[in-house]
């Protein structure tokens, strides 16, 4: 049952499903909109994904470390600076998201992973949950990366 369960939670973090992935999401967007902020938005793609970037960050050092140290929000979840400082500044932020979610799904498949074992160090959450909350939260901003690829007409 297990190899199932780890299975789905695999499947519902790198695949799209139902919806758009990050990596579709951000296909083709011109360098030049990744910090545009839009009319009445209070962010840039670029923060968005920034925000992606440090939550799943967060997620994963929660689920790892029993000494986590918790961040302040939402100061420390969102950057202040609406762009990249350069292309590879973006491709870095890119490559930690793509590199941390495996991280995290290399903690799902640990032979000994208690998915549903409460962390010692948390209050109540476990390794399913601290699952669906990355799927969840990046599922959510993506969308609105979707939305404002829309607003800045260059959504394909």
């Amino acid at each position: 049952m297990q190899k199932q369960i780890v299975k789905s939670l695999k499947d519902l973090l790198l695949q799209g499903n139902a919806h758009v992935t990050l990596t579709d999401a951000i296909k083709h967007l011109p360098a030049d909109m990744r910090g545009v902020v839009p009319d009445n938005m209070p962010y840039s793609i670029w923060q968005l994904v920034e925000h992606i970037r440090i939550t799943q960050w967060d997620i994963l050092e929660f689920s790892r470390n029993p000494h986590y140290k918790e961040m302040n929000w939402p100061h420390d979840y969102w950057p202040k600076e609406t762009a990249p400082r350069d292309e590879a500044h973006w491709k870095k932020s890119l490559d930690k998201i793509k590199e941390e979610l495996h991280d995290f799904i290399a903690l799902l498949e640990k032979p000994e992973a208690a998915l549903f074992e409460p962390f010692a160090h948390g209050d109540g959450q476990h390794l399913f949950r601290e699952a669906v909350l990355i799927a969840d939260h990046t599922a959510y901003h993506t969308g609105e990366i979707v939305t404002l690829r829309r607003m800045l007409k260059c959504w394909p």
